[in-house]
């Protein structure tokens, strides 16, 4: 799958509320730029199989491609949603063999203690570059591009 078209949205759960059918939520982040909704349902990858809720921090990544109603605020449907931990950043992004992003943007540096796994929780046993990768760092250089050694990749195998 091709994941260029995927945005981020990052902010705090404000209000989470069924949706239409028992099987959807209709998620409400504030941003830095106001409240955005996002329509959460069993389509949506939700890594670590994490309970939303109110006071929690998220990203929530939506495809650009998709189609969305003109209305305010905005309103979104959520295709990954991660939680991010303390001071932690999150990146979707295509990496390279040399695992530098497709827009060199941030280069990593896998270390022992960085966790590889797939969507579903396995360990991803193979060398994880020329893939699609969600790369979760707190730390980066301030060399170009930055280096960082993350804490832990989910590989998107397509």
């Amino acid at each position: 799958m091709d994941y260029s078209a995927f945005v981020p949205v990052t902010g705090v759960i404000a209000n989470v509320t069924r949706g239409g059918d028992c099987c959807s939520q209709m998620v409400s982040l504030r941003t830095d730029m106001g409240i955005v909704n996002f329509h959460v349902n069993a389509d949506t990858l939700i890594i670590d199989n994490r309970q939303l809720r109110r006071g929690m921090e998220i990203v929530a990544y939506y495809d650009s491609n998709l189609p969305v109603p003109l209305i305010f605020p905005p309103q979104y449907h959520a295709q990954i949603v991660a939680v991010p931990g303390r001071n932690q950043q999150i990146m979707l992004n295509h990496f390279d063999r040399n695992l530098r992003a497709s827009d060199q943007s941030l280069q990593l540096n896998i270390g022992p203690g960085t966790q590889v796994r797939t969507a579903n929780g396995q360990n991803f046993g193979c060398p994880p570059g020329n893939q699609w990768l969600l790369v979760f760092y707190s730390v980066t250089t301030r060399s170009i591009p930055p280096q960082t050694t993350p804490e832990r990749i989910i590989v998107l195998c397509s």
